[in-house]
């Protein structure tokens, strides 16, 4: 029997929605159709039953095979599971540290969960130290928890995060400063400057380069790129170009 396109077990159900806007009580996912399949939600979606529907307003994205999520812009950062963030180290304690993400609480931080880390050489963090670690638990109700090693136990580029300078956005933007393919105004500035930044999912970005100037510049792009139409990033870049001299 020939499959309907409607049956492929690949394609993303309710394919009207995707990409478009969603607000909270939606049913985006009916899971009896989606028989022997995992399905991986993000931020911003629910499950209740075999229906599949949203918590806060935003665009309902999709990613292959199987991942949803609600992509919202939003000062206040929601904690998902799998999520890249930048944290401020706030406390230190005997078996955790507690880290500021910008959520409704407080994340911990356990003082094992780094790469090759024992009781007898634990990490040792100031108050106000960034890291950039991976959220592993976040259950409504309770504080979030971190690790600073991905899903093989390595430290891949989790860990502390020293000198650039920090800007705050919000989680929109910083899903569009990690989307694929790069965001152009990421692409515009490369093409005359040498930078780095560091995006957590939580609304934080960290620019760092040689110069102070290109710090500067790159943070204000950024900044300003938000409400941008990709054409309109292009002039802001070249006109902050300009400006400089670069």
């Amino acid at each position: 029997m020939q499959q309907k396109p409607n049956e492929n077990p690949h394609a993303p159900p309710h394919t009207t929605l995707i990409d478009h806007l969603v607000v909270p009580g939606d049913v985006v996912l009916d899971l009896t159709t989606r028989t022997n399949q995992t399905i991986k939600l993000g931020g911003g979606l629910r499950q209740h039953g075999d229906a599949i529907s949203v918590t806060r307003a935003g665009h309902l994205r999709f990613s292959k095979p199987n991942k949803y999520w609600v992509e919202s812009s939003q000062k206040r950062y929601v904690p998902c599971v799998q999520d890249h963030v930048l944290g401020i180290v706030l406390d230190c304690r005997a078996d955790n540290f507690l880290v500021d993400i910008k959520g409704p609480t407080l994340a911990f931080l356990p003082v094992l969960a780094f790469e090759g880390v024992t009781r007898r050489n634990i990490p040792r963090f100031e108050s106000g130290t960034l890291l950039y670690a991976r959220v592993v638990k976040a259950t409504p109700g309770m504080n979030p928890e971190l690790s600073c090693m991905d899903a093989n136990g390595k430290a891949a580029e989790f860990g502390p995060l020293k000198g650039g300078f920090m800007i705050e956005t919000s989680t929109g933007l910083s899903r569009k400063l990690l989307s694929s393919p790069p965001c152009p105004v990421l692409v515009d500035l490369g093409k005359k400057l040498s930078f780095e930044i560091a995006v957590g999912l939580n609304g934080r970005v960290l620019v760092n380069a040689e110069s102070p100037s290109t710090v500067i510049i790159v943070s204000n792009a950024i900044t300003k790129s938000e409400i941008l139409s990709p054409v309109k990033q292009k002039k802001m870049v070249e006109g902050l170009f300009q400006k400089v001299k670069v």
